[in-house]
């Protein structure tokens, strides 16, 4: 109990999103039924006002792997942001991330009848991303690399993937998410932060 008290201390936010997305998501696995009524579907968010799922749909993932991976990523990002900007500050990014995240989406596929999409990674690219900035001497572990890579090349190598990615229309991730979160992570430090903006980029130029 320690261990857990001392990992969440000071950290409160973060302690609660993570709980949520592993409770809400654990429950939902079982019962596909409960997964389908929450699935963003930009064609069908106004025409059936299914505008509970613009964040219903953060808090759920339809496989363990996408959970799992989830939320190592918060769990190593979230915790230090959240000491280091505030608890409030970053619940209001977690927040800004999600819907920018569901409104990247809306925009890419709001004309596509069976587009679905599940799962919390714009909220935690937003989160990701302004932690960049904000610890730009970090790095991060990528599997199956197995040597670390500084937080200002995956940014750029990330964000360069993610709008060809995004372009080619494939597969089930939705890259259009990724890209707004972590889009929204770097606007949100440059408004609310400016100086840490201005600092990371004169890390990443070296």
């Amino acid at each position: 109990m320690d261990p857990l008290i001392a990992l969440t201390r000071g950290a409160p936010m973060s302690a609660l999103l993570l709980a949520l997305i592993l409770a809400g998501s654990l429950y939902a696995l079982a019962r596909p039924a409960l997964l389908e009524r929450h699935l963003f579907r930009p064609y069908w968010l106004v025409r059936r006002r299914e505008y509970h799922t613009a964040i219903t749909s953060g808090f759920l993932h339809a496989d363990l792997a996408h959970l799992l991976f989830n939320s190592f990523t918060f769990w190593a990002f979230g915790f230090g942001l959240e000491r280091r900007i505030g608890s409030a500050p970053f619940l209001a990014l977690y927040a800004l991330g999600l819907l920018v995240s569901d409104l990247g989406t809306w925009v890419a596929h709001r004309h596509e009848p069976e587009y679905r999409s599940l799962g919390a990674s714009g909220a935690i690219l937003a989160v990701l991303f302004a932690s960049i900035l904000y610890f730009p001497a970090s790095s991060l572990y990528i599997v199956p690399i197995p040597v670390p890579i500084p937080a200002p090349l995956f940014a750029v190598g990330y964000l360069a993937y993610t709008i060809w990615a995004s372009r080619q229309a494939r597969g089930r991730i939705n890259h259009d998410a990724h890209l707004a979160g972590a889009l929204t992570g770097i606007a949100f430090v440059a408004l609310a932060d400016p100086a840490i903006l201005a600092a990371a980029f004169r890390h990443f130029l070296g």
